[in-house]
């Protein structure tokens, strides 16, 4: 009998130091909302969900001692016939939830050529050849850096600063992130990249060469399976100057030009799209009426991972009419032309988020 296709996740919470700490962190709150088992420690951070199959934090199947990557490896055709050979019977994305208290580091991801030229020059700093483009959309107020600001914006700054007027523009960001890294001259970037402020449901796509940066806020964030980073400060990790200054895009744009706008779908009124220009990755946002009894979640020829942010359902398939019950934080792992009916089991508007690749 063949494997079912569709079943629930347990996924790795990883507890960086920037990360929000206990409950105040929307990581903890889905993650104990998710299993209520689950002790939340106040002290302690809860930065990043990751839900797929990194070698660093491979998902576990529910009631299972299987990983999601070793699911996979024995199940190659739940990834879609295109997504299977376009990366090597291995899911192409990693799906995560980001709460973030102090800032990340400044940074921009090299472009496959480069990233391949690194790992050969560097593993040690670059641990794999492949690129990392990167989405984040907001779950909560959510602001970042992204990409270099209007070249008048920046003369503007620099003319100020020359008339010791900084404090007037930004110094309350520039203050915290003093705070939060002393000395850092990263902390000045601010004045050379965009400051952006997304509003729930908002995203900004991170292609390769860009430089930018996470400051505050909750987001759902995709990206292609990578580790590769080039840093640029706010950080005590390793950085790399001459090949970010090489790689870097200096092309400069205003800060709502860094906006990547979702398109609706013409067929399913609560589905949105975010479609970026990369083959590892799209994201899907559902929005359904807590009045709705029902909402299906349509076939892809590709794999997919489910999240829920809000609301409780019960998710079957054709194949697997047995009923998985879902709450606020659960993850759901979806195979290629797998479609899923989920039942509203509470009248309350259900709010989900899928991670696939349509190729």
């Amino acid at each position: 009998m063949a494997s079912p296709a569709v079943f629930p996740l347990s996924c790795v919470v990883q507890q960086y130091a920037w990360g929000k700490t206990g409950s105040s962190s929307e990581v903890a709150r889905l993650l104990a909302s998710s299993d209520p088992s689950v002790q939340i420690s106040e002290d302690q951070p809860y930065a990043e969900l990751w839900m797929g199959a990194h070698p660093r934090g491979d998902a576990k199947i529910l009631g299972s001692q299987k990983t999601l990557g070793q699911w996979i490896a024995e199940n190659q055709d739940c990834l879609g016939s295109k997504v299977k050979a376009a990366f090597h019977g291995k899911l192409p994305f990693l799906f995560k939830v980001l709460s973030v208290e102090t800032a990340l580091s400044i940074q921009a991801h090299p472009d496959k050529e480069l990233a391949e030229k690194l790992h050969l020059q560097a593993p040690q700093h670059y641990p794999d050849a492949n690129h990392k483009p990167e989405m984040a959309i907001a779950l909560t107020s959510f602001q970042g850096l992204c990409g270099f600001r209007p070249l008048e914006e920046i003369v503007a700054f620099l003319q100020m600063c020359a008339g010791n007027h900084m404090e007037d523009v930004l110094g309350e960001l520039l203050l915290q992130l003093h705070q939060e890294y002393p000395g850092d001259i990263g902390c000045f970037a601010i004045y050379f990249l965009n400051v952006l402020t997304l509003k729930p449901g908002e995203a900004m796509f991170l292609e390769a060469n860009v430089p930018h940066a996470y400051l505050k806020g909750d987001c759902v964030e995709c990206m292609a399976c990578s580790d590769n980073t080039v840093r640029a400060g706010l950080t005590p990790k390793f950085i790399d100057v001459p090949t970010l200054c090489e790689m870097l895009s200096y092309s400069p744009s205003p800060s709502q030009d860094r906006l990547f706008h979702p398109a609706r779908s013409q067929e399913d009124p609560c589905l949105s799209i975010y479609n970026p220009p990369v083959p590892d990755f799209t994201v899907m946002k559902m929005e359904v009426p807590g009045s709705a009894a029902e909402y299906k979640v349509t076939a892809l020829d590709s794999a997919s991972i489910l999240l829920v942010v809000q609301g409780t359902v019960t998710a079957s398939t054709p194949t697997a009419p047995a009923a998985i019950p879902l709450r606020r934080g659960g993850v759901l792992f979806i195979g290629a032309s797998e479609s899923v009916l989920l039942r509203l089991t509470v009248p309350e508007d259900l709010l989900l988020f899928r991670a696939c690749c349509l190729l």
